[in-house]
């Protein structure tokens, strides 16, 4: 399988599983994954998703090999609006967390994947590339969305145009990436904070995304109405009556995501 879904304690980890060629996508890798995350999205016992890579990369953006095959080639078109698009659409559309863990290098497409995510984790062995120009093209995926908010316009014009690589440290301290952890330390720590964040009010946690989605567009009055409007939502959940209950009781509280 080209995604593997492993599903324990409410955490749903989805892993790119294409090795060999360092998890570049073709179109059934880049179908499957959005399979899983609508899956991800249909399953109430689900209540955190985890991306990442099998072996030394987390994702090379498009396989090549696929796009210069006169038998395979799907075309730029299909590519964008079938493949990468619809696959950031959903990771920004899923009401969950989600929770980016790359292992090492991501490019291209596999770059602005993971910026895409909820929370980034870094291995110090990762590593990300925009890619593009290195071939003549140009970003995709959202990059030209996420990465000049994330980092600032003049500096995500450079690494766009100049393709410079970025290591997990330097990611870390542009606010690429929450986290940079060491590669002995990586899957444990992933563990801990998607398990943080599947017992958490995750209701709560999918507004909190939704209005950060907004955020990018709304005017600051447009934005006090929907914080409003979702917080009223959240004061009528069961998770707000637990964690109220649990704070006045002085115990520990039990979400449920509800």
């Amino acid at each position: 399988m080209t995604i593997t879904t492993h599903i324990e304690n409410k955490i749903a980890t989805l892993t790119l599983n294409r090795p060999e060629v360092f998890n570049s996508f073709n179109r059934e890798m880049a179908l499957l994954l959005q399979k899983e995350l609508d899956a991800c999205e249909k399953n109430p016992e689900v209540r955190a998703i985890v991306i990442t890579g099998s072996g030394k990369a987390f994702c090379a953006g498009q396989d090549l090999k696929e796009v210069t095959s006169p038998d395979l080639n799907p075309g730029f078109k299909k590519i964008l609006e079938e493949h990468y698009n619809p696959i950031i659409s959903r990771i920004r559309s899923i009401e969950k967390p989600v929770i980016g863990a790359i292992n090492g290098v991501a490019a291209g497409a596999g770059a602005n994947i993971a910026l895409a995510c909820d929370v980034v984790i870094a291995s110090e062995n990762a590593s990300f590339i925009q890619a593009f120009s290195k071939i003549g093209l140009i970003p995709d995926s959202a990059g030209t969305f996420f990465l000049p908010r994330l980092i600032g316009f003049q500096k995500a014009s450079a690494l766009m145009m100049l393709g410079d690589k970025v290591s997990a440290e330097e990611a870390e301290k542009l606010g690429m990436v929450y986290k940079v952890v060491s590669s002995e330390n990586f899957s444990e720590e992933v563990n801990i904070i998607a398990n943080t964040l599947a017992n958490m009010p995750t209701k709560a946690l999918g507004l909190t995304k939704r209005l950060l989605n907004n955020s990018m567009n709304n005017s600051l009055e447009e934005q006090l109405n929907l914080e409003s409007k979702l917080q009223i939502e959240s004061a009528q959940s069961e998770d707000y009556a637990e964690g109220v209950d649990a704070f006045v009781n002085k115990r520990k509280p039990n979400f449920k995501g509800k």
